[in-house]
Protein backbone atom coordinates (compact mmCIF):
# COMPACT_ATOMS: atom_id res chain seq x y z
CA UNK A 1 0.00 0.00 0.00
CA UNK A 2 1.55 3.77 -1.17
CA UNK A 3 1.95 6.29 1.83
CA UNK A 4 -0.02 8.83 2.00
CA UNK A 5 2.49 10.96 3.69
CA UNK A 6 5.81 11.26 2.53
CA UNK A 7 8.26 9.03 4.85
CA UNK A 8 10.98 10.44 7.08
CA UNK A 9 14.24 8.56 5.58
CA UNK A 10 16.34 9.78 8.46
CA UNK A 11 14.40 7.97 10.87
CA UNK A 12 14.26 4.67 9.24
CA UNK A 13 18.54 5.06 8.73
CA UNK A 14 18.98 5.78 12.40
CA UNK A 15 16.08 3.13 13.39
CA UNK A 16 18.30 0.74 11.36
CA UNK A 17 21.53 1.63 13.23
CA UNK A 18 22.74 3.70 10.34
CA UNK A 19 24.32 7.13 10.79
CA UNK A 20 22.48 10.51 10.20
CA UNK A 21 24.25 13.87 8.91
CA UNK A 22 22.89 17.24 8.57
CA UNK A 23 23.29 20.88 10.20
CA UNK A 24 20.98 23.57 12.23
CA UNK A 25 19.91 26.84 10.29
CA UNK A 26 19.86 29.91 11.82
CA UNK A 27 20.28 33.08 9.61
CA UNK A 28 20.11 32.51 6.09
CA UNK A 29 16.00 31.22 5.15
CA UNK A 30 16.11 32.08 1.84
CA UNK A 31 14.06 30.37 -0.64
CA UNK A 32 17.00 28.17 -1.75
CA UNK A 33 18.30 27.27 1.54
CA UNK A 34 16.65 23.66 1.03
CA UNK A 35 17.64 23.32 -2.27
CA UNK A 36 21.13 23.90 -1.79
CA UNK A 37 21.72 22.05 1.72
CA UNK A 38 20.14 19.03 -0.03
CA UNK A 39 22.18 19.71 -3.16
CA UNK A 40 25.69 19.66 -0.34
CA UNK A 41 24.31 16.06 0.91
CA UNK A 42 22.59 17.11 3.98
CA UNK A 43 19.96 14.79 5.36
CA UNK A 44 18.35 16.98 7.74
CA UNK A 45 18.37 20.11 9.25
CA UNK A 46 17.29 21.55 12.14
CA UNK A 47 15.40 24.98 11.69
CA UNK A 48 16.51 26.86 14.83
CA UNK A 49 13.64 28.74 16.46
CA UNK A 50 15.09 28.89 20.05
CA UNK A 51 18.04 31.70 19.27
CA UNK A 52 16.86 32.76 15.99
CA UNK A 53 14.35 35.04 16.29
CA UNK A 54 12.27 33.63 14.01
CA UNK A 55 8.38 32.90 13.31
CA UNK A 56 6.17 30.22 12.30
CA UNK A 57 5.61 31.74 8.85
CA UNK A 58 9.53 31.03 7.78
CA UNK A 59 8.83 27.61 9.27
CA UNK A 60 6.08 27.09 6.59
CA UNK A 61 8.07 28.54 3.71
CA UNK A 62 11.38 26.89 4.84
CA UNK A 63 9.32 23.25 4.88
CA UNK A 64 7.44 23.89 1.81
CA UNK A 65 10.52 24.56 0.31
CA UNK A 66 11.96 21.18 1.66
CA UNK A 67 8.84 19.41 -0.60
CA UNK A 68 10.19 16.72 -3.26
CA UNK A 69 14.10 17.42 -1.95
CA UNK A 70 16.12 14.72 -0.06
CA UNK A 71 16.06 16.45 3.03
CA UNK A 72 14.22 15.97 6.70
CA UNK A 73 13.30 19.01 8.36
CA UNK A 74 12.91 19.22 12.03
CA UNK A 75 12.43 22.50 14.36
CA UNK A 76 14.27 23.25 17.10
CA UNK A 77 10.64 24.99 19.13
CA UNK A 78 11.89 27.73 21.61
CA UNK A 79 10.16 26.16 24.34
CA UNK A 80 8.49 23.20 26.13
CA UNK A 81 4.96 24.30 25.41
CA UNK A 82 2.34 22.43 23.07
CA UNK A 83 1.34 25.59 21.57
CA UNK A 84 5.02 26.06 20.40
CA UNK A 85 5.26 22.86 18.96
CA UNK A 86 1.68 22.05 17.31
CA UNK A 87 1.64 24.53 14.67
CA UNK A 88 5.46 23.21 13.53
CA UNK A 89 4.06 20.32 13.01
CA UNK A 90 0.90 20.85 11.00
CA UNK A 91 3.61 23.32 8.93
CA UNK A 92 5.25 19.74 8.29
CA UNK A 93 8.17 19.20 10.50
CA UNK A 94 9.20 15.97 10.14
CA UNK A 95 10.78 16.04 13.99
CA UNK A 96 10.92 18.32 16.80
CA UNK A 97 13.45 19.16 19.18
CA UNK A 98 12.66 20.65 22.63
CA UNK A 99 15.49 22.61 24.57
CA UNK A 100 16.42 22.06 28.27
CA UNK A 101 14.44 18.95 29.25
CA UNK A 102 15.55 17.34 32.17
CA UNK A 103 13.19 15.10 33.53
CA UNK A 104 11.06 12.12 32.27
CA UNK A 105 8.01 13.64 32.87
CA UNK A 106 8.71 16.65 30.60
CA UNK A 107 10.26 14.52 28.02
CA UNK A 108 6.29 12.38 27.79
CA UNK A 109 4.74 15.13 27.53
CA UNK A 110 6.59 16.38 24.82
CA UNK A 111 6.31 12.74 22.94
CA UNK A 112 2.64 13.14 23.27
CA UNK A 113 1.86 16.27 22.36
CA UNK A 114 4.34 14.74 18.73
CA UNK A 115 1.72 12.08 18.36
CA UNK A 116 -1.70 11.75 17.57
CA UNK A 117 -4.14 9.11 19.59
CA UNK A 118 -3.93 6.92 20.87
CA UNK A 119 0.16 7.18 21.14
CA UNK A 120 -0.31 11.05 21.70
CA UNK A 121 -2.83 13.88 22.42
CA UNK A 122 -1.80 16.16 18.97
CA UNK A 123 -4.59 17.82 17.56
CA UNK A 124 -6.34 17.08 14.38
CA UNK A 125 -6.45 18.93 11.32
CA UNK A 126 -5.90 17.20 7.77
CA UNK A 127 -5.65 18.79 4.16
CA UNK A 128 -3.08 20.93 5.13
CA UNK A 129 0.79 21.76 4.87
CA UNK A 130 1.99 18.26 7.19
CA UNK A 131 0.49 16.28 4.45
CA UNK A 132 0.90 17.94 1.62
CA UNK A 133 -2.28 19.11 1.02
CA UNK A 134 -3.77 15.87 0.24
CA UNK A 135 -7.28 14.16 0.35
CA UNK A 136 -7.17 10.76 2.28
CA UNK A 137 -7.60 8.07 5.29
CA UNK A 138 -7.61 10.27 8.39
CA UNK A 139 -6.51 7.19 10.65
CA UNK A 140 -3.65 5.91 8.01
CA UNK A 141 -2.31 9.43 7.92
CA UNK A 142 -2.28 9.70 12.09
CA UNK A 143 -0.26 6.47 12.26
CA UNK A 144 2.13 7.51 9.35
CA UNK A 145 2.78 11.14 10.84
CA UNK A 146 3.21 9.13 14.30
CA UNK A 147 5.67 6.49 12.57
CA UNK A 148 7.54 9.53 10.99
CA UNK A 149 7.76 12.19 13.49
CA UNK A 150 10.87 12.02 15.37
CA UNK A 151 10.66 13.39 19.19
CA UNK A 152 14.28 14.94 20.24
CA UNK A 153 14.62 16.30 23.83
CA UNK A 154 17.89 18.14 23.72
CA UNK A 155 19.73 17.13 26.76
CA UNK A 156 22.06 20.16 28.13
CA UNK A 157 21.63 20.62 31.66
CA UNK A 158 23.66 18.64 34.95
CA UNK A 159 20.07 17.75 35.70
CA UNK A 160 19.39 16.76 32.79
CA UNK A 161 22.31 14.41 32.63
CA UNK A 162 21.85 12.90 36.01
CA UNK A 163 18.08 12.11 34.86
CA UNK A 164 19.37 10.86 31.58
CA UNK A 165 18.14 6.84 32.00
CA UNK A 166 14.48 8.03 33.16
CA UNK A 167 14.42 10.52 29.92
CA UNK A 168 15.79 8.14 27.49
CA UNK A 169 13.52 5.11 28.53
CA UNK A 170 10.55 7.29 27.72
CA UNK A 171 8.34 5.53 24.84
CA UNK A 172 8.24 8.15 22.04
CA UNK A 173 11.87 9.60 22.70
CA UNK A 174 13.79 8.86 19.26
CA UNK A 175 17.02 10.43 19.48
CA UNK A 176 19.10 12.00 23.23
CA UNK A 177 20.62 15.27 21.88
CA UNK A 178 23.42 16.39 23.66
CA UNK A 179 23.94 20.33 24.03
CA UNK A 180 27.17 20.87 24.84
CA UNK A 181 27.78 24.27 25.50
CA UNK A 182 24.66 24.86 28.03
CA UNK A 183 25.93 21.67 29.61
CA UNK A 184 29.08 23.00 30.74
CA UNK A 185 27.54 26.01 31.37
CA UNK A 186 25.05 24.82 34.26
CA UNK A 187 28.33 22.22 35.67
CA UNK A 188 30.42 25.35 35.93
CA UNK A 189 33.25 24.55 33.74
CA UNK A 190 31.76 26.27 30.71
CA UNK A 191 33.21 25.60 27.32
CA UNK A 192 35.71 23.46 29.17
CA UNK A 193 35.38 19.79 26.76
CA UNK A 194 37.83 18.28 27.99
CA UNK A 195 37.17 18.46 31.04
CA UNK A 196 36.63 14.99 32.54
CA UNK A 197 33.40 15.76 34.05
CA UNK A 198 31.91 16.71 30.86
CA UNK A 199 33.35 14.04 29.56
CA UNK A 200 31.84 11.56 32.27
CA UNK A 201 28.58 13.49 31.37
CA UNK A 202 28.85 12.51 27.70
CA UNK A 203 29.34 8.73 28.64
CA UNK A 204 26.18 8.89 31.05
CA UNK A 205 24.13 9.89 28.02
CA UNK A 206 25.74 7.57 25.46
CA UNK A 207 25.28 4.86 28.18
CA UNK A 208 21.39 5.64 28.82
CA UNK A 209 20.84 5.97 24.69
CA UNK A 210 22.40 2.47 23.97
CA UNK A 211 20.36 0.68 26.85
CA UNK A 212 17.26 1.95 25.18
CA UNK A 213 18.41 1.68 21.34
CA UNK A 214 18.23 5.31 20.89
CA UNK A 215 20.45 7.36 18.93
CA UNK A 216 22.73 9.90 20.65
CA UNK A 217 22.98 13.37 18.32
CA UNK A 218 24.99 16.17 18.68
CA UNK A 219 25.92 19.90 16.59
CA UNK A 220 29.60 20.09 15.59
CA UNK A 221 31.35 22.36 14.96
CA UNK A 222 33.95 21.38 13.01
CA UNK A 223 34.60 17.07 11.00
CA UNK A 224 37.15 16.46 13.55
CA UNK A 225 34.67 16.94 16.42
CA UNK A 226 31.95 15.43 14.91
CA UNK A 227 34.67 12.46 14.12
CA UNK A 228 35.66 12.16 17.60
CA UNK A 229 31.53 12.28 18.85
CA UNK A 230 31.19 9.34 16.02
CA UNK A 231 33.18 7.25 17.60
CA UNK A 232 32.40 7.57 21.28
CA UNK A 233 28.64 6.18 19.69
CA UNK A 234 26.92 9.68 18.25
CA UNK A 235 24.84 8.52 14.78
CA UNK A 236 23.15 11.79 14.66
CA UNK A 237 25.65 14.29 13.58
CA UNK A 238 24.93 17.76 13.34
CA UNK A 239 27.84 19.71 10.82
CA UNK A 240 28.14 23.32 12.27
CA UNK A 241 25.38 25.80 11.34
CA UNK A 242 24.85 27.66 8.03
CA UNK A 243 26.39 30.80 9.93
CA UNK A 244 29.05 29.03 10.67
CA UNK A 245 29.79 27.23 7.37
CA UNK A 246 29.65 30.33 5.38
CA UNK A 247 31.97 32.35 7.37
CA UNK A 248 34.92 29.51 8.01
CA UNK A 249 34.75 28.90 4.36
CA UNK A 250 35.25 32.56 3.29
CA UNK A 251 37.74 33.44 5.95
CA UNK A 252 40.12 30.61 5.18
CA UNK A 253 39.52 31.44 1.37
CA UNK A 254 40.23 34.99 1.61
CA UNK A 255 43.05 33.78 4.18
CA UNK A 256 44.86 31.92 1.50
CA UNK A 257 44.30 34.90 -1.46
CA UNK A 258 45.95 37.18 0.81
CA UNK A 259 48.72 35.08 1.46
CA UNK A 260 49.63 34.41 -2.39
CA UNK A 261 49.06 38.21 -3.30
CA UNK A 262 52.66 39.63 -4.04
CA UNK A 263 53.40 42.66 -2.10
CA UNK A 264 54.52 45.26 -3.72
CA UNK A 265 58.35 46.06 -3.81
CA UNK A 266 58.42 49.50 -0.87
CA UNK A 267 61.31 50.78 -2.73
Amino acid sequence: MTALLRPNPVRAALADGGTAYGLMAFEFFTPGLMAVLAAAGAEFVILDMEHSGIGIETIRQQIAASRGLDIVPIVRVPGCHYHLIAPVLDAGAMGIMVPMVETAEQAAQIAAWCRYRPAGVRGLAFGMAHDDFIEGDAIRKMTEANARTLVIPLIETATGIANADAIMAVDGVDIGWLGHFDLTNTMGITAQFDHPDFNAAVDTLVAACRRYGKPPGILAGSVAMAETFRARGFRCLGYGTDISLLRDALRDGLTRLRAGVSRPDPS
